[in-house]
């Protein structure tokens, strides 16, 4: 039997398996170390890839296109067209005529490109923000219902530089620093500082330091000896041997955590 993370009811646990299941927020989840619901990252995971596909066909539409190198062009041309309106001419009027309705609309157009390509490119640093807060915060007993919480504070102190998330203080331009008070704040610094300021968004046992560990948390956490930090071969041939199920679930939440 293929264990669940998470079950709507009491009703519905596996008898045999009653015992790795804590009540939260109205259900009950797998007791298992460093695990969020799946679809909280499948969420974000689609979200990503639609606007990651968005942009990129906003890039090829405009591939080898320089905005920069477009607006000298219409500068030129315009200074020609005066030059050419020093002379009369049905031509030089006919001209400006069908140039002038040409370029207004390729600004408007150029305009309209370079703001949908900023939006998506704020939405894509969104995500990406709140994936690394997820992973980060998920290893130190981050509630599933806190979720948006914890993303919404995020995004206001994170910023992506250069494809990694970047921690700010209040005025957005001056850099946090982390416990050195040198680098950066990394995103497990500012979610430790979390689990100090809003206890209330994390499982009672995740300040102890490391979440999940046996002898420290709850009476039912389990140590997952498939896990690179606890991987243990004798406690993994029990398992195999006395419950296939948990070993398999086991299994699996290491290999997500990887």
């Amino acid at each position: 039997m293929q264990l669940k993370f998470k079950y709507p009811s009491k009703d519905q646990l596996p008898a045999e398996h009653a015992a790795l299941y804590t009540e939260r927020d109205g259900a009950w989840f797998l007791n298992a170390e460093d695990v969020v619901d799946a679809s909280s990252f499948e969420d974000l995971r689609k979200q990503k890839s639609a606007l990651q596909q968005q942009l990129d066909e906003l890039n090829k539409r405009f591939d080898g296109i320089n905005p920069d190198d477009v607006r000298a062009q219409l500068a030129e041309k315009r200074k020609l067209e005066e030059t050419q309106a020093l002379k009369t001419g049905e031509f030089d009027k006919l001209l400006q005529s069908r140039t002038q309705a040409l370029r207004t609309d390729f600004e408007k157009q150029l305009a309209g490109v370079a703001s949908e390509r900023d939006t998506l490119n704020a939405k894509l640093t969104d995500i990406q923000i709140n994936q690394g807060v997820i992973i980060a915060g998920a290893k130190r007993g981050l509630r599933s219902s806190a979720i948006p919480d914890i993303t919404a504070r995020a995004r206001s102190t994170f910023k992506l530089v250069n494809g990694v998330p970047r921690a700010f203080e209040a005025d957005g331009s001056t850099v946090r620093v982390g416990r050195d008070s040198v680098t950066p704040m990394t995103v497990e610094e500012w979610i430790d500082a979390q689990v100090s300021d809003a206890p209330h968004l994390f499982e009672s046992n995740s300040g102890s330091g490391a979440s999940g560990n046996a002898d420290t948390g709850s009476r039912h956490q389990i140590t997952n000896p498939w896990k690179r930090e606890t991987w243990n071969l004798t406690r993994q041939g029990e398992l195999l041997r006395t419950d296939p199920a948990k070993a398999r679930a086991l299994q699996a939440c290491a290999n997500h955590k990887s």
